[in-house]
Protein backbone atom coordinates (compact mmCIF):
# COMPACT_ATOMS: atom_id res chain seq x y z
CA UNK A 1 0.00 0.00 0.00
CA UNK A 2 1.24 3.50 -0.89
CA UNK A 3 1.68 6.68 0.90
CA UNK A 4 -1.33 7.78 -0.36
CA UNK A 5 -3.85 5.25 -0.22
CA UNK A 6 -2.22 5.02 3.91
CA UNK A 7 -3.42 8.49 3.87
CA UNK A 8 -6.81 7.85 3.20
CA UNK A 9 -7.34 4.97 4.59
CA UNK A 10 -7.14 6.67 8.02
CA UNK A 11 -8.07 10.03 7.31
CA UNK A 12 -4.53 11.94 7.50
CA UNK A 13 -4.54 15.57 5.70
CA UNK A 14 -0.99 16.76 4.67
CA UNK A 15 1.74 16.50 1.63
CA UNK A 16 5.01 17.42 4.62
CA UNK A 17 7.81 15.79 3.43
CA UNK A 18 8.84 14.93 7.24
CA UNK A 19 5.52 13.40 7.17
CA UNK A 20 5.67 11.11 4.58
CA UNK A 21 8.53 9.83 5.95
CA UNK A 22 7.11 8.70 9.35
CA UNK A 23 4.51 7.04 7.62
CA UNK A 24 6.98 5.35 5.03
CA UNK A 25 9.01 3.75 8.48
CA UNK A 26 5.60 2.76 9.90
CA UNK A 27 4.55 0.82 6.36
CA UNK A 28 7.96 -0.64 6.02
CA UNK A 29 8.18 -1.83 10.17
CA UNK A 30 4.36 -3.37 9.54
CA UNK A 31 5.62 -6.53 8.28
CA UNK A 32 7.75 -6.89 11.27
CA UNK A 33 7.85 -7.86 14.98
CA UNK A 34 10.12 -4.91 16.04
CA UNK A 35 9.36 -2.88 18.49
CA UNK A 36 8.84 0.75 17.57
CA UNK A 37 8.73 4.45 19.40
CA UNK A 38 6.80 7.63 18.29
CA UNK A 39 7.75 10.60 19.66
CA UNK A 40 6.77 13.85 19.32
CA UNK A 41 5.00 16.69 20.80
CA UNK A 42 1.54 16.50 22.04
CA UNK A 43 -1.43 17.09 19.59
CA UNK A 44 0.94 15.83 16.36
CA UNK A 45 -1.06 12.48 15.90
CA UNK A 46 0.98 10.16 17.41
CA UNK A 47 -1.93 7.65 17.86
CA UNK A 48 -2.33 7.11 13.72
CA UNK A 49 1.07 5.24 13.97
CA UNK A 50 0.50 2.65 15.87
CA UNK A 51 -2.92 1.84 14.10
CA UNK A 52 -1.21 1.75 10.52
CA UNK A 53 1.82 -0.74 12.03
CA UNK A 54 -1.17 -3.13 13.38
CA UNK A 55 -3.30 -2.95 10.23
CA UNK A 56 -0.62 -3.19 7.81
CA UNK A 57 1.05 -5.96 9.94
CA UNK A 58 0.76 -10.10 10.14
CA UNK A 59 -1.47 -9.19 13.35
CA UNK A 60 -4.01 -7.55 12.11
CA UNK A 61 -6.89 -9.97 12.56
CA UNK A 62 -5.84 -10.13 16.28
CA UNK A 63 -6.47 -7.47 18.80
CA UNK A 64 -5.22 -3.80 19.38
CA UNK A 65 -5.16 -1.75 22.28
CA UNK A 66 -4.58 1.82 23.51
CA UNK A 67 -3.26 2.35 26.83
CA UNK A 68 -2.27 5.66 28.03
CA UNK A 69 -0.04 5.31 30.97
CA UNK A 70 -0.46 9.01 32.12
CA UNK A 71 -4.18 8.45 33.24
CA UNK A 72 -3.45 4.88 35.24
CA UNK A 73 -2.72 5.36 39.19
CA UNK A 74 0.83 4.02 39.69
CA UNK A 75 -1.00 1.76 42.54
CA UNK A 76 -2.84 0.05 39.65
CA UNK A 77 -0.91 0.31 36.75
CA UNK A 78 0.80 -2.69 37.52
CA UNK A 79 -2.41 -4.93 37.80
CA UNK A 80 -3.93 -3.63 34.28
CA UNK A 81 -0.54 -4.10 32.25
CA UNK A 82 0.01 -8.10 33.72
CA UNK A 83 -3.43 -8.52 35.55
CA UNK A 84 -3.33 -10.30 39.33
CA UNK A 85 -4.48 -13.05 41.54
CA UNK A 86 -7.53 -13.13 43.75
CA UNK A 87 -6.84 -11.58 46.93
CA UNK A 88 -3.37 -10.04 45.58
CA UNK A 89 -4.17 -7.04 47.35
CA UNK A 90 -7.07 -4.99 49.04
CA UNK A 91 -10.39 -5.15 46.46
CA UNK A 92 -8.91 -8.07 44.41
CA UNK A 93 -12.27 -10.52 45.22
CA UNK A 94 -11.48 -12.24 41.83
CA UNK A 95 -8.39 -13.29 39.40
CA UNK A 96 -8.10 -10.48 36.31
CA UNK A 97 -6.22 -10.83 33.10
CA UNK A 98 -4.23 -8.09 32.19
CA UNK A 99 -3.42 -6.23 28.83
CA UNK A 100 -0.46 -8.26 27.80
CA UNK A 101 -2.66 -11.54 28.34
CA UNK A 102 -5.76 -10.27 26.69
CA UNK A 103 -3.85 -9.03 23.72
CA UNK A 104 -2.14 -12.23 23.30
CA UNK A 105 -1.06 -12.63 19.72
CA UNK A 106 -2.63 -8.62 18.29
CA UNK A 107 -1.00 -4.89 19.06
CA UNK A 108 -1.12 -2.84 22.07
CA UNK A 109 0.02 0.61 22.01
CA UNK A 110 1.65 2.07 24.95
CA UNK A 111 1.09 5.93 24.95
CA UNK A 112 2.85 8.62 27.45
CA UNK A 113 5.09 5.45 27.81
CA UNK A 114 7.92 8.11 29.57
CA UNK A 115 4.64 7.78 32.79
CA UNK A 116 5.07 4.52 33.65
CA UNK A 117 7.10 3.83 37.17
CA UNK A 118 10.12 2.25 37.33
CA UNK A 119 8.99 -0.83 38.66
CA UNK A 120 6.72 -1.55 36.05
CA UNK A 121 9.93 -0.39 33.66
CA UNK A 122 11.40 -3.81 34.93
CA UNK A 123 8.08 -5.90 34.24
CA UNK A 124 8.01 -4.34 30.56
CA UNK A 125 11.66 -4.63 29.78
CA UNK A 126 10.93 -8.31 30.42
CA UNK A 127 7.90 -9.14 28.52
CA UNK A 128 10.36 -7.47 25.52
CA UNK A 129 13.15 -9.39 26.17
CA UNK A 130 11.72 -12.41 26.54
CA UNK A 131 7.73 -12.34 26.10
CA UNK A 132 7.12 -13.51 29.71
CA UNK A 133 5.56 -11.72 32.76
CA UNK A 134 3.91 -12.86 35.91
CA UNK A 135 0.57 -11.71 37.71
CA UNK A 136 0.28 -9.13 40.58
CA UNK A 137 0.62 -11.42 43.45
CA UNK A 138 1.83 -14.60 41.62
CA UNK A 139 4.59 -16.67 41.28
CA UNK A 140 3.56 -18.20 37.75
CA UNK A 141 5.12 -16.87 34.89
CA UNK A 142 2.83 -16.68 31.56
CA UNK A 143 4.10 -16.12 28.25
CA UNK A 144 2.61 -13.50 25.59
CA UNK A 145 3.27 -12.60 22.17
CA UNK A 146 2.51 -8.92 21.57
CA UNK A 147 4.05 -6.71 19.66
CA UNK A 148 4.74 -3.28 21.85
CA UNK A 149 4.79 0.40 19.87
CA UNK A 150 5.38 2.87 22.63
CA UNK A 151 5.12 6.90 22.64
CA UNK A 152 5.55 9.60 24.16
CA UNK A 153 6.05 14.02 23.80
CA UNK A 154 9.01 14.28 26.14
CA UNK A 155 12.75 13.72 25.68
CA UNK A 156 13.56 10.46 26.97
CA UNK A 157 17.19 10.72 27.48
CA UNK A 158 16.16 13.85 29.61
CA UNK A 159 14.28 11.36 31.63
CA UNK A 160 17.25 8.99 31.72
CA UNK A 161 19.97 11.73 33.06
CA UNK A 162 16.82 12.88 35.77
CA UNK A 163 16.77 8.99 37.07
CA UNK A 164 13.09 8.83 36.10
CA UNK A 165 13.27 6.60 33.12
CA UNK A 166 15.65 2.99 32.70
CA UNK A 167 18.32 3.45 29.62
CA UNK A 168 17.93 -0.56 28.88
CA UNK A 169 14.59 -0.13 28.23
CA UNK A 170 14.87 3.02 26.09
CA UNK A 171 17.64 1.35 23.89
CA UNK A 172 14.55 -1.87 23.93
CA UNK A 173 12.23 0.03 22.83
CA UNK A 174 13.51 2.24 20.85
CA UNK A 175 14.30 -0.42 18.10
CA UNK A 176 12.72 1.63 15.24
CA UNK A 177 12.36 5.57 16.21
CA UNK A 178 9.29 7.43 14.39
CA UNK A 179 9.33 10.79 14.62
CA UNK A 180 6.03 13.14 14.32
CA UNK A 181 6.75 16.49 12.98
CA UNK A 182 5.36 19.39 14.78
CA UNK A 183 2.79 21.57 13.29
CA UNK A 184 4.60 24.48 12.78
CA UNK A 185 6.93 22.70 10.77
CA UNK A 186 4.57 21.34 8.32
CA UNK A 187 3.06 25.03 6.98
CA UNK A 188 1.93 23.76 3.95
CA UNK A 189 -0.56 21.59 5.63
CA UNK A 190 -2.24 23.75 8.11
CA UNK A 191 -4.59 25.42 5.80
CA UNK A 192 -5.58 22.04 4.25
CA UNK A 193 -6.13 20.71 8.02
CA UNK A 194 -8.48 23.98 8.83
CA UNK A 195 -10.45 23.70 5.94
CA UNK A 196 -11.17 19.65 6.93
CA UNK A 197 -12.27 20.45 10.55
CA UNK A 198 -14.17 23.64 9.16
CA UNK A 199 -15.99 21.23 7.18
CA UNK A 200 -16.31 18.70 9.78
CA UNK A 201 -17.98 21.48 11.70
CA UNK A 202 -20.10 22.89 9.48
CA UNK A 203 -21.51 19.03 9.16
CA UNK A 204 -21.35 18.35 13.16
CA UNK A 205 -23.39 21.25 13.63
CA UNK A 206 -25.26 21.63 10.81
CA UNK A 207 -24.11 25.22 9.55
CA UNK A 208 -22.19 26.88 6.56
CA UNK A 209 -18.48 26.39 6.29
CA UNK A 210 -15.98 29.33 7.74
CA UNK A 211 -13.28 30.37 5.32
CA UNK A 212 -10.61 32.64 5.82
CA UNK A 213 -9.46 35.90 4.03
CA UNK A 214 -5.87 36.32 2.84
CA UNK A 215 -4.04 38.10 6.36
CA UNK A 216 -6.83 35.24 8.12
CA UNK A 217 -4.44 32.59 6.36
CA UNK A 218 -1.28 34.42 6.86
CA UNK A 219 -2.15 34.16 10.62
CA UNK A 220 -2.72 30.87 10.78
CA UNK A 221 -0.06 29.73 8.73
CA UNK A 222 2.88 31.68 11.05
CA UNK A 223 1.32 30.90 14.27
CA UNK A 224 3.44 28.54 16.39
CA UNK A 225 0.68 26.29 17.95
CA UNK A 226 1.98 25.02 20.52
CA UNK A 227 -1.18 22.57 20.91
CA UNK A 228 -0.63 21.52 17.22
CA UNK A 229 -3.42 19.85 15.38
CA UNK A 230 -5.16 19.20 18.58
CA UNK A 231 -5.49 22.85 19.05
CA UNK A 232 -6.01 23.55 15.62
CA UNK A 233 -9.45 21.60 15.95
CA UNK A 234 -10.57 22.72 19.04
CA UNK A 235 -10.15 26.76 17.72
CA UNK A 236 -11.50 25.84 14.12
CA UNK A 237 -14.53 24.73 16.03
CA UNK A 238 -14.97 27.29 18.50
CA UNK A 239 -15.01 30.06 15.36
CA UNK A 240 -17.33 27.90 13.74
CA UNK A 241 -20.13 27.95 16.25
CA UNK A 242 -19.67 31.38 18.16
CA UNK A 243 -19.04 33.51 14.57
CA UNK A 244 -21.72 34.47 12.77
CA UNK A 245 -19.86 36.00 9.82
CA UNK A 246 -18.86 32.85 7.69
CA UNK A 247 -15.46 34.76 6.35
CA UNK A 248 -13.17 35.15 9.09
CA UNK A 249 -10.53 38.18 9.20
CA UNK A 250 -7.75 38.26 10.67
CA UNK A 251 -8.77 40.40 13.40
CA UNK A 252 -11.17 37.93 14.60
CA UNK A 253 -8.58 35.09 14.07
CA UNK A 254 -6.07 36.92 16.59
CA UNK A 255 -9.08 36.73 19.05
CA UNK A 256 -8.48 33.12 19.61
CA UNK A 257 -4.99 32.36 19.23
CA UNK A 258 -3.43 32.90 22.75
CA UNK A 259 -0.62 35.28 22.68
CA UNK A 260 2.71 33.51 23.14
CA UNK A 261 5.81 34.96 24.62
CA UNK A 262 8.50 35.64 21.86
CA UNK A 263 10.92 33.32 24.30
CA UNK A 264 9.21 30.25 24.82
CA UNK A 265 9.70 30.04 28.58
CA UNK A 266 10.73 25.86 29.96
CA UNK A 267 7.72 24.46 31.99
CA UNK A 268 8.61 24.06 35.94
CA UNK A 269 9.00 20.24 36.27
CA UNK A 270 7.16 19.04 39.65
CA UNK A 271 10.28 19.02 41.47
CA UNK A 272 11.33 22.29 41.07
CA UNK A 273 10.26 24.74 43.84
CA UNK A 274 7.25 27.04 42.78
CA UNK A 275 7.42 28.88 45.50
CA UNK A 276 10.17 31.12 45.06
CA UNK A 277 10.82 34.28 42.70
CA UNK A 278 10.53 33.80 39.22
CA UNK A 279 13.79 35.76 36.82
CA UNK A 280 11.33 38.47 35.70
CA UNK A 281 10.31 39.36 39.34
CA UNK A 282 13.60 39.41 40.84
CA UNK A 283 14.44 41.66 37.92
CA UNK A 284 11.84 43.82 38.31
CA UNK A 285 12.40 44.12 42.01
CA UNK A 286 16.11 44.99 41.48
CA UNK A 287 14.48 47.79 39.24
CA UNK A 288 12.20 49.07 41.65
CA UNK A 289 14.96 49.20 44.25
CA UNK A 290 17.03 51.10 42.37
CA UNK A 291 14.62 53.36 41.06
CA UNK A 292 14.16 54.34 44.58
CA UNK A 293 17.83 54.84 45.42
CA UNK A 294 18.36 57.23 42.53
CA UNK A 295 15.30 59.34 43.46
CA UNK A 296 16.55 59.48 47.23
CA UNK A 297 19.91 60.52 46.05
CA UNK A 298 18.35 63.29 43.68
CA UNK A 299 16.40 64.35 46.70
CA UNK A 300 19.46 64.28 48.64
CA UNK A 301 21.40 66.49 45.98
CA UNK A 302 18.35 68.81 45.69
CA UNK A 303 18.75 69.66 49.39
CA UNK A 304 22.25 70.26 49.03
CA UNK A 305 22.38 72.63 46.32
CA UNK A 306 19.22 74.76 48.57
CA UNK A 307 21.57 74.81 50.99
CA UNK A 308 24.12 78.23 50.38
CA UNK A 309 26.61 76.80 52.55
CA UNK A 310 26.82 73.93 50.33
CA UNK A 311 27.24 75.65 47.22
CA UNK A 312 30.91 75.91 47.21
CA UNK A 313 31.38 72.49 47.99
CA UNK A 314 29.39 71.13 45.12
CA UNK A 315 30.21 73.82 42.52
CA UNK A 316 33.28 72.33 40.62
CA UNK A 317 30.79 69.15 40.94
CA UNK A 318 27.73 70.32 39.52
CA UNK A 319 28.20 68.83 36.05
CA UNK A 320 27.96 65.50 37.55
CA UNK A 321 24.74 66.09 39.14
CA UNK A 322 23.34 68.11 36.11
CA UNK A 323 24.38 64.49 34.11
CA UNK A 324 22.52 62.79 36.71
CA UNK A 325 19.58 64.95 35.96
CA UNK A 326 19.78 64.47 32.28
CA UNK A 327 19.95 60.70 32.55
CA UNK A 328 17.17 60.34 35.14
CA UNK A 329 15.05 62.99 34.12
CA UNK A 330 12.08 63.20 36.49
CA UNK A 331 12.15 66.57 37.37
CA UNK A 332 11.15 69.58 35.11
CA UNK A 333 13.78 72.37 34.27
CA UNK A 334 11.68 74.92 35.70
CA UNK A 335 12.04 73.65 39.14
CA UNK A 336 15.69 73.33 39.08
CA UNK A 337 16.52 76.06 41.23
CA UNK A 338 19.32 79.11 39.70
CA UNK A 339 22.25 78.95 41.81
CA UNK A 340 25.37 81.67 41.49
CA UNK A 341 28.37 80.75 42.20
CA UNK A 342 30.36 83.25 43.84
CA UNK A 343 32.24 84.51 40.44
CA UNK A 344 28.34 85.68 39.27
CA UNK A 345 28.01 82.63 37.23
CA UNK A 346 24.62 80.72 36.92
CA UNK A 347 25.89 76.85 37.98
CA UNK A 348 22.21 75.57 36.13
CA UNK A 349 23.55 76.54 32.45
CA UNK A 350 25.21 74.61 30.14
CA UNK A 351 28.80 73.70 30.92
CA UNK A 352 31.35 73.62 28.46
CA UNK A 353 32.61 69.89 29.38
CA UNK A 354 34.65 66.91 27.73
CA UNK A 355 32.99 64.37 25.52
CA UNK A 356 31.94 61.16 27.05
CA UNK A 357 30.76 58.10 26.10
CA UNK A 358 27.93 57.66 28.41
CA UNK A 359 27.48 53.52 29.90
CA UNK A 360 24.68 52.14 27.88
CA UNK A 361 21.75 51.43 30.53
CA UNK A 362 20.39 48.34 28.58
CA UNK A 363 19.93 45.55 30.96
CA UNK A 364 19.68 43.36 27.70
CA UNK A 365 23.15 44.21 26.64
CA UNK A 366 24.19 43.67 30.23
CA UNK A 367 23.06 40.40 30.60
CA UNK A 368 24.95 39.41 27.03
CA UNK A 369 27.91 40.66 28.14
CA UNK A 370 28.07 38.59 31.58
CA UNK A 371 26.94 35.72 29.84
CA UNK A 372 29.75 35.88 26.76
CA UNK A 373 32.03 37.01 29.85
CA UNK A 374 30.93 34.24 31.73
CA UNK A 375 31.41 31.21 28.82
CA UNK A 376 34.90 33.07 27.54
CA UNK A 377 35.98 33.06 31.59
CA UNK A 378 35.23 28.98 31.59
CA UNK A 379 35.89 27.99 27.86
CA UNK A 380 32.31 27.35 26.79
CA UNK A 381 31.80 25.04 29.39
CA UNK A 382 27.42 26.48 29.87
CA UNK A 383 27.36 23.95 33.38
CA UNK A 384 30.57 26.91 34.92
CA UNK A 385 29.37 28.94 33.51
CA UNK A 386 25.43 29.01 34.82
CA UNK A 387 26.90 28.44 38.58
CA UNK A 388 29.14 31.53 38.14
CA UNK A 389 26.12 33.68 36.95
CA UNK A 390 23.63 31.96 39.32
CA UNK A 391 21.15 30.69 37.23
CA UNK A 392 20.34 27.07 36.32
CA UNK A 393 21.92 25.66 33.07
CA UNK A 394 18.77 25.26 30.83
CA UNK A 395 18.06 29.43 31.66
CA UNK A 396 21.74 29.79 30.75
CA UNK A 397 20.48 27.47 27.68
CA UNK A 398 17.36 29.40 26.69
CA UNK A 399 19.27 32.67 26.81
CA UNK A 400 21.89 31.81 25.00
CA UNK A 401 19.09 30.77 22.21
CA UNK A 402 17.60 34.04 22.77
CA UNK A 403 20.29 36.44 22.29
CA UNK A 404 21.45 34.26 19.67
CA UNK A 405 24.97 34.44 21.21
CA UNK A 406 27.29 32.51 19.67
Amino acid sequence: MDILAIKQRFGMIGNSVVLDRAIDIARQVASTDITVLISGESGTGKEFFPKIIHQLSSRKHGPYIAVNCGAIPEGTIDSELFGHEKGSFTGAHEARKGYFEVVNGGTIFLDEIAELPLSTQVRLLRVLESGEFIRVGSSKEIKTNVRVVGATNINIPDAIAAGKFRQDLYYRLNTVPIFIPPLRERKDDIYLLFRKFASDAAEKYRMPPIGLDENAQRLLINYRWPGNIRQLKNITEQISIIEKNRTIDGTTLAKYLPQLQVNELPILYKGEESGKFSERELLYKVLFDMKKDVNDLKQLVMSLMQNEKSIGILGENTHLIKRLYKNFDEINEEDQPVIIHSDGKNLAEPMQEPEEVEESLSLEKKEIDFIKKALQKHEGKRKDAANELGISERTLYRKIREYKIE
